[in-house]
């Protein structure tokens, strides 16, 4: 179960399963693409990268199925209904491949890199299994299948980041992006199956993260999010002009500051944070850059030192306590956004207390929360049993779900009567008569339509009521 309290664009419930549609350019091979994403923004990032690829290869994309030459269905693994949900949807798959029997299914993503070849046993429909690091050798595989083969890769790389591939801009606002700035995970968490399905940590160059930055400034952007699975880790070791390693390395603080000198109207996010690795430099930049927005995905996971240390997070109670007393010294007012498992195994009713204890000391703005999920091939899967009962995991969600709704409402209240510089990303979902947009701390206005400004714009924006989630308010300036 998992209650979004706020869609933040990390995680946007409202994206799942979205399809991907553009301009056709031109230079068409005949074949339609159907691509659509389930999970976390990275796996959105991904799909990107994938269109990119294959319209380098002459394929158009299209917003139904039924219509297409090649389906690609980009997956997630990270909880049991993710992957069942993925499931549900390739038998909906099935009635147009027997129409068009030459169609291509392909699973892309975390899912494929789980389950390898075995997911051709299961599902007959698939023909293709891609790992999240070989995107690039799709058109090779495309073309096993159109040869009467299945065709299978997923192939870990230590230096896959695709940084010289510049991503389509998918179902875009054209306001604002996501720069993917590196790919895997080195943190062995024993709930996780991400560092079994995307690989090791490596980090892009930053000077391609820059450009990257710059080119959708160019291109009208004006906001972007820098995606990892754990940003404060990022390190690139420059290299001199023979290719040797310099002496010089550059840290999540150093890149942070490089894309927010791009432009001052460029606004800058990140996600997601590790709480063993946010350091008080990365905190200080964001103090010192106005466009850098504060606000801080800080993932705690348990409030209990004995649960963190078997769910191998390498931090202790104390240690989190610690970080988010430095975000609130070097940054007042940022916001800090959470994630937490309830139930994991062995946990006890006191401990989960502490987890209740600890949502009351932070008091987070937004939070998602699930109840604990054992994931097939994880450490907690081969190390420790399962045996919290269900009803006592979902009774113990309900508690922290109904905190955070408190919690988040006050937090919401305190914006009521300040005023806001928000980013118009668009019209409200809502309203055609209402523009939306987020404030520094990744809260969402709603306020008219005002025909000075337009999307991109940046305006002043009075807080006058709210809902559980959303501010209402007008444009002052």
């Amino acid at each position: 179960m998992l209650d979004l309290l706020h869609t933040t664009k990390t995680h946007d419930e409202t994206r799942q399963g979205e399809a991907l549609d553009m301009v056709p350019t031109g230079a068409s091979n005949g074949r339609k693409l159907y691509i659509e994403s389930y999970g976390c923004q990275m796996n959105f990032s991904d799909s990107e990268i994938v269109a990119s690829i294959l319209i380098d290869r002459g394929f158009e994309t299209t917003k139904d199925f039924k219509d297409a030459d090649v389906v690609f269905i980009n997956t997630c693994s990270i909880r049991e209904n993710a992957e069942q949900r993925v499931r549900n949807r390739l038998k909906e798959f099935e009635s147009a491949k027997a129409r068009n029997p030459g169609m291509i299914v392909g699973v892309l993503g975390c899912m494929a890199e789980r389950l390898k070849a075995k997911f051709l046993e299961e599902e007959k429909l698939v023909d293709v299994v891609v790992g999240p690091d070989a995107y690039r050798d799709l058109p090779n595989l495309i073309e096993q299948v159109d040869d009467g083969a299945k065709a299978v890769n997923v192939l870990l790389s230590r230096e896959e980041t695709y940084a010289d591939i510049s991503p389509v801009r998918l179902n875009s606002n054209g306001v604002a992006a996501f720069i993917s700035i590196m790919r895997g995970c080195d943190n062995m968490c024993s709930f996780c199956v991400v560092p079994f399905t995307r690989g090791r940590e490596r980090s892009r160059d930053p000077q391609s993260i820059v450009q990257e930055a710059k080119n959708l400034f160019e291109a009208g952007y004006r906001e972007v999010t820098l995606l990892g699975q754990n940003v404060d880790s990022y390190k690139h070791a420059q290299k001199n002009e023979d290719g040797a390693e310099a002496a010089e390395t550059v840290n999540f603080a150093t890149l942070l500051a490089m894309v927010a000198d791009v432009n001052p109207l460029l606004r800058v996010r990140f996600s997601t944070s590790h709480p063993k690795d946010i350091t008080d430099e990365v905190l200080h930049t964001i103090a010192r850059y106005e466009n850098i927005c504060n606000y801080i995905h800080l993932p705690v996971q348990s409030g209990n030192s004995r649960i963190l240390d078997i769910m191998n997070r390498t931090y202790d109670r104390e240690w989190y306590i610690d970080r988010v007393d430095a975000i609130r010294r070097i940054i007042p007012g940022c916001a800090i956004s959470t994630d937490v498992i309830t139930g994991f195994c062995t946990e006890t009713e006191e401990e989960h207390q502490d987890t209740i204890s600890m949502m009351e000391y932070v008091k987070y703005d937004f939070a998602y929360m699930f109840a604990y999920s054992e994931r097939p091939g994880t450490l907690a899967a081969k190390r420790f049993e399962d045996d919290v009962q269900e009803e006592v995991k979902k009774r113990r969600l309900t508690e922290i779900v109904a905190l955070q709704r408190t919690h988040g409402h006050e937090r919401i209240q305190d914006y009521v009567g300040k005023v806001h510089r928000v980013l118009i990303e668009g019209l409200s979902k809502r309203s055609d008569q209402h523009y939306c947009g987020r404030n520094d701390q990744n809260a969402m206005l709603v306020f008219p339509l005002d025909a000075r400004y337009k999307a991109g714009d940046y305006v002043d924006v009075l807080g006058e009521s709210c809902t559980s989630a959303t501010l209402i308010g007008k444009i002052i300036n």
